[in-house]
């Protein structure tokens, strides 16, 4: 049976995210009558003939040009075009979908004024599966992605539907999908707000998510194999740290390694670890409060009305309000902040596999290998790990501060909120890819350490044993027959597996500990 989401009360980035990965979407009908008498408003100006942005006047520095009523369905028509001008590759179907669904949740508040017929065909789209060709590039804050969308619904573009990319006008015959018909305002609201960076912010939340609890979980076998010094995580110094997310990490490193006779055989061989091993707590516990107050800024935005002009009844009588709710000044600054602390957990994450490999300090054969001398063993995925890393943090560096001045003075000043939000996937990636060798250096580390121990059958913490095992499912201990490329890419296929994530949680005990 289908997943299905139903946009009602208070929306969750985690109903959008359900969205993009396939989920059916429904309108309660509250909101369809809330879009429904914001339409009526709209069309009622229309007749009265109400000076109006974007109704009745052009748009950006054309705001005081007064528009017949003849005049308005081609200005809707005219916008999208004119504004579907992105460049670069295109954005996968999981953005797009998303980005649908937050432009949904946006009308559906009903301050838009839109069609109820064009919001049904944009619902039709998402759930029959029909998703527009988006280019990435060309958002000074918002407009290019959300008309490359809307272009389907002129009879234009391309999509891609059942796995093939193929003309709209084809798609919305097969799907049984009928275009409509385009009016006063419903160009411009098609274009308008923050529905691009709020959808790629909700999976921008969601992957983050994963990716903190991976680090934590490949730190902690990073930790193991290198014979950390447990005091480091103890409840009582991290509880004077006085951070929730802190002590998180803490209890969850605390468990995962609470069964490990190995490292219980380390304790007291060191005075401390070097900072990149017992500082795992203070640094993931940080970037999870940065990922914390990103989720609930993007929650805010969801359900947030960033329409202009926005339809707002007072006392029975509705007004058109120009405003600037579509500035996304509020999700590039929450992207700024977030992007650091994932080029931070990738810094932290090189750090180890670093450690792992330097046999001066892991005690293990230089660079893990069984044939010092002949093979330089993993030396040089260490490279590559650091080249993610310096990558990551350049992508570090503030997008919200850039400015530039459109249309002719009239947008002088804009937010780049969706280029923020974008740059964060990369960071997701490069990090994703840096925690795939980490873990290839510990479950490589494990092998040296087992067979020190073979006459014992686990010395290893269950989730130590239970991840080393996983990784070894997906290659084999590393030998200088094999070369390497493909050994990180299935790690890296090992970590976009949500499902897999959760099976070594429940197997390390720390499925339960839930997040802040």
């Amino acid at each position: 049976m289908q997943a299905k989401v139903v946009f009602d009360q208070q929306l969750r980035w985690q109903d959008l995210v359900d969205v993009a990965d396939g989920a059916t979407l429904e309108i309660s009908g509250s909101r369809w009558l809330r879009i429904e008498r914001a339409r009526n408003a709209v069309m009622e100006m229309v007749s009265q003939g109400t000076r109006a942005y974007g109704i009745t006047t052009g748009l950006g520095d054309l705001c005081n040009h007064i528009l017949a009523p003849e005049q308005l369905a081609a200005m809707s028509r005219g916008t999208i075009l004119n504004h579907a001008c992105g460049v670069g590759p295109l954005l996968e179907k999981r953005q797009v979908r998303s980005i649908m669904a937050a432009a949904v949740a946006n009308y559906s508040h009903g301050y838009s004024g839109i069609s109820v017929e064009v919001v049904k065909a944009l619902l039709a789209m998402l759930n029959a599966g029909v998703t527009p060709q988006v280019p990435e590039q060309g958002s000074v804050g918002y407009l290019t992605h959300m008309a490359h969308i809307a272009l389907p619904l002129l009879g234009t573009g391309d999509v891609e539907y059942q796995g093939q990319v193929i003309p709209a006008t084809e798609a919305f015959q097969l799907a049984n999908i009928m275009p409509p018909q385009i009016g006063p305002k419903d160009g411009l609201s098609l274009v308008n707000g923050t529905p691009c960076m709020t959808g790629l912010a909700c999976l921008v939340a969601a992957d983050t998510e994963k990716l903190l609890s991976w680090s934590d979980l490949s730190a902690a076998l990073s930790f193991e194999a290198c014979g950390g010094q447990l005091a480091a995580f103890g409840e009582l110094n991290l509880a004077l740290k006085a951070s929730p997310e802190v002590s998180l990490v803490g209890q969850r490193l605390r468990i995962f390694l609470s069964d490990s006779l190995w490292l219980a055989s380390r304790q007291g061989q060191r005075t401390q670890d070097a900072l990149s091993l017992r500082s795992v707590p203070q640094i993931h516990g940080a970037c999870r409060q940065q990922w914390q107050n990103f989720s609930e800024l993007v929650t805010r935005e969801l359900n947030a009305a960033t329409d202009n002009p926005l339809i707002l009844e007072q006392e029975g009588v509705f007004n058109v309000v120009s405003q600037a709710n579509p500035h996304g000044e509020s999700l590039a600054l929450a992207s700024d902040a977030l992007a650091p602390a994932l080029a931070e957990l990738t810094s932290a994450a090189e750090r180890r596999s670093y450690r792992l490999l330097n046999p001066q300090v892991s005690g293990l054969p230089g660079y893990l290998t069984d044939e010092g001398g002949i093979s330089s063993g993993l030396m040089i995925v260490q490279y590559v790990s650091a080249s993610l890393c310096a990558e990551n943090r350049r992508h570090a560096s503030p997008v919200s501060v850039d400015n530039y001045v459109t249309s002719g003075l009239q947008e002088d000043h804009l937010s780049f909120g969706s280029s923020a939000v974008l740059r964060l996937f990369k960071q997701q990636a490069n990090l994703q890819k840096v925690l795939a060798i980490e873990l290839m250096c510990a479950a490589q580390a494990f092998d040296f350490i087992a067979v020190k121990h073979r006459q014992e059958s686990n010395v290893f913490s269950r989730g130590g044993w239970a991840l080393w095992q996983q990784v070894r499912q997906q290659i084999p201990h590393y030998t200088r027959e094999r070369w390497v490329a493909k050994d990180i890419q299935r790690l890296d296929e090992l970590l976009a597996d949500s499902a897999m994530l959760q099976q070594l949680e429940q197997q390390a005990g720390i499925g339960e500990i839930q997040n802040v």
